[in-house]
């Protein structure tokens, strides 16, 4: 098991950060060279350069910004205030050279040698991407926000010649879904840039949000940026034009650029809330409350959805000097095109043939807007669907595919493939992780990821400028929630954007990545550690013993506890398989080298004996009744009116047609159903509420939306019918709808690890 000889090391640490504390010893994680993205060009010398409160950093004009950020940087964590000037030795020099011998701006070299270093850069931003490397060799602990004492500062001697592989490394976050605020994103961007990441792409307006404040529509903050939820809570936010300016301003001096993307023409419902005129049938509107895709878009046939889309995109250029902007372009149903007179009359006009063609139309002649102010498009690649001008920019989601279409049409391409690239899906087991959109995307396979496509020419190739990883917010339901699933897989992105194909190792990747996760913490960044997996459910019954195996995904030793107590880096390490014949509470956490532990999985183990089976007499089918009405929870069914008992409908098809989340209800199955053998079941539903032989088993009520079976219980049964009771609670949690999820509950017998439908067996009531 990897990492088990840090344990002597582990148990004494004691981390620094705060004024007065000590650092004993450097930890392993800080042993070697942990530079992410690796470089391209590296060289390991003989010494080690030490910075002391001596060390005087010598800057010519061209590099001074980027000296001060640094002299500040290395303030904080160290508590040196560095002087200025030249000296034989004990000094950092930095310098840009127009003429270095590297074939990107971005590019640099370092030389670290144990008197002297010397960063150069092509350009400011080549030199701030040097210095962030040199920043790389020093101790972790040098991102510390606040002073760290007693730790000698040391870098390893080295000559590096590095420079980026592809020019646009990206990463977009969605803030439309669920808000995070600038502090949020200014923490993002002093992140992305010590990983080299230099575009931040800012989804500011969907169906759900309208999040940038534009100063001729103030109904779009004032109507656009409030989203009221069905149970009442409200959910809100947006930037105003000031606070983009800051955070553009915060970004360039971190070489970052900005791209902001304004949604259409779909995705547009919270714009159509505010200002419903520019639609096809003029609403009235509010903001959707489920995720997924919104028939109303901004109507292509009236001139004036143009003025009002030319006079938004205006005072968006205004703000973001950058050379891109995103028009989204994806997603957009033609349903209301269609029956919409003034679409048909722009068709006629034109000579179009199909709601497609006037997409066509509608995305050219924004495009021509954008052009006229000094900026390029950049689209989904759904753009591509009939023909965009050769200088708008493709970002391919879909796959590669779209990629590959756009380089051989002649188009600049992003790829951010939502295999590898859309870092809002499960990095573990769903049993022990955040609710997610589903899918699974560890670490590993982001990192597996090649921007390249094989098969084109090498002018085709170039038109691949980059990749960007996309945050879709969703299911990321509490501020900062983004981090846990952005980080560390960004730093993946960052390495297979920068680094050259040739230089890929995951192996060795994965051993840097525990020091960039300390780096992580000196921002305060809450980042995914892998959970302890193995047991589906954390009430595990057992009827005359247990065992237990556990294993996490990046092969991290784990600690327990059974007293009580909380796990660290004190406490049993997990070896093997652990055995149970009395009731006991488990605590277990995985254990990173620094001391850190992931958050701590509880289990409870628990001996029942088996829940007899029923004898009574019964008649095929199971028998529903329902209550019309919202019930936010339980206690609101209370009162509820409930109708007659009948034979149920479409239960055995799973989602029940007869409801629909806009008329909420209630409704309770009733029934049995028959298992194979004695023995411990993990049972599960997405489903509001089961009980199983009259005792609530399974209790899904809350504000964040249940899928993937994330709450399994066992449940020791008698072979034969039990009894259960389903109730569905036909109302929105979290943008997810209960009758988006299947109507059943599932089981998974002793000694199997088939998952069965109950909806497959022989029911009864």
């Amino acid at each position: 098991m990897r990492n088990l000889t840090f344990a002597a090391i582990l148990a004494a640490a004691i981390l620094v950060c705060g004024c007065g504390s000590q650092v004993p010893q450097s930890y392993a994680y800080n042993a070697g060279i942990n530079i992410i993205p690796i470089p391209v060009e590296l060289t390991r010398n003989d010494g080690s350069f030490r910075l002391k409160s001596s060390t005087r950093i010598c800057a010519d004009s061209s590099a001074g910004v980027v000296a001060d950020y640094f002299t500040a940087k290395i303030g904080r964590a160290t508590g040196y205030a560095l002087g200025r000037g030249d000296a034989a030795s004990d000094v950092i020099r930095m310098a840009v050279d127009t003429a270095l011998d590297v074939p990107s701006a971005e590019g640099y070299t370092l030389e670290v040698a144990p008197d002297l270093v010397t960063v150069t850069g092509k350009s400011a931003q080549g030199l701030f991407y040097g210095m962030q490397t040199f920043m790389q060799l020093l101790p972790a602990e040098i991102e510390s926000s606040e002073r760290v004492r007693g730790m000698e500062w040391t870098a390893p001697s080295v000559t590096v010649r590095d420079y980026p592989r592809f020019a646009y490394r990206g990463m977009m976050l969605d803030v439309t879904r669920h808000f995070n605020d600038v502090d949020f994103v200014k923490k993002q961007l002093d992140v992305l840039a010590m990983f080299k990441i230099n575009r931040f792409h800012w989804h500011l307006t969907d169906d759900q949000l309208w999040a940038v404040e534009i100063k001729k529509y103030p109904e779009l903050t004032r109507i656009g940026s409030v989203r009221h939820e069905q149970d009442g809570a409200v959910h809100e936010g947006y930037f105003t034009q000031e606070q983009i300016r800051e955070v553009v301003a915060y970004a360039a001096e971190r070489f970052i650029e900005v791209i902001p993307e304004i949604e259409l023409p779909g995705h547009a419902l919270a714009a159509l809330s505010a200002y419903p005129q520019y639609s096809c049938t003029g609403g009235p509107f509010t903001h959707r409350l489920v995720w997924g895709v919104e028939p109303d878009i901004f109507c292509a046939g009236k001139d004036e959805t143009f003025a009002f889309l030319e006079d938004i995109l205006t005072e968006i250029a205004s703000l973001f000097p950058g050379r891109y902007i995103h028009i989204g372009g994806d997603e957009s149903p033609r349903d209301r095109w269609i029956e919409c007179p003034d679409c048909r009359a722009r068709m006629r006009a034109e000579g179009l043939k199909s709601p497609a063609e006037l997409q066509i139309y509608f995305v050219l002649r924004i495009e021509r807007h954008f052009n006229s102010l000094g900026k390029q498009i950049i689209g989904w690649d759904e753009i591509l669907e009939g023909g965009v001008d050769p200088s708008a920019t493709i970002l391919s989601w879909r796959g590669t595919e779209g990629g590959i279409e756009a380089a051989r049409a002649g188009h600049d391409v992003i790829m951010a493939p939502g295999e590898w690239l859309y870092i809002d899906k499960y990095q573990g087991a769903p049993e022990v992780e955040p609710v997610s959109i589903g899918g699974y995307l560890p670490l590993e396979k982001v990192y597996s990821f090649d921007p390249m496509p094989e098969g084109l020419t090498p002018e085709e190739e170039g038109r691949v400028i980059g990749a960007q990883a996309n945050v879709w917010t969703e299911y990321m339901y509490e501020p900062g929630a983004p981090e846990y699933f952005i980080y560390p897989r960004i730093l993946a992105v960052a390495e297979i954007t920068w680094s050259p194909a040739s230089r890929k190792d995951y192996a060795d990747f994965s051993r840097r990545i525990d020091g960039a996760l300390v780096r992580l913490d000196g921002h305060g960044i809450d980042y995914h550690i892998p959970m302890p997996e193995g047991p589906l459910s954390d009430r595990m019954v057992f009827i005359d013993s247990v065992a237990l195996g556990f294993a996490n995904t990046r092969h991290y030793p784990m600690v327990y506890t059974l007293d009580g107590t909380v796990p660290d880096s004190r406490s049993p390490l997990y070896t093997d398989t652990l055995r149970f014949g009395e009731n006991t509470t488990l605590k277990i956490a995985t254990l990173l080298p620094s001391g850190k532990t992931s958050r701590v999985r509880e289990i409870e183990i628990v001996r029942e004996p088996l829940s007899p089976a029923t004898d009574r007499p019964s008649e095929p089918g199971i028998v529903s009744h329902t209550a019309r009405g919202l019930f936010i929870d339980t206690l609101a069914m209370r009162d509820a009116e409930w109708s007659e008992p009948q034979i149920a409908d479409g239960f055995a098809r799973g989602r029940v047609e007869s409801l629909d989340y806009k008329n909420p209800c209630v409704t309770v199955y009733e029934g049995l159903f028959e298992v194979p053998t004695d023995g411990v079941y993990t049972i599960f539903t997405d489903q509001y509420l089961l009980y199983v032989d009259g005792r609530p088993l399974i209790v899904n009520d809350g504000t964040t939306a249940i899928r993937h079976g994330l709450n399994k219980k066992t449940m020791a049964l008698e072979a034969g019918r039990h009894s259960f009771t389903l109730v569905v609670n036909n109302r929105i949690v979290g943008g997810w709808p209960y009758t988006w999820s299947h109507a059943t509950f599932y089981y998974i017998a002793p000694d199997s690890d088939k998952i069965v439908d109950i909806r497959s067996t022989e029911l009864s009531h």
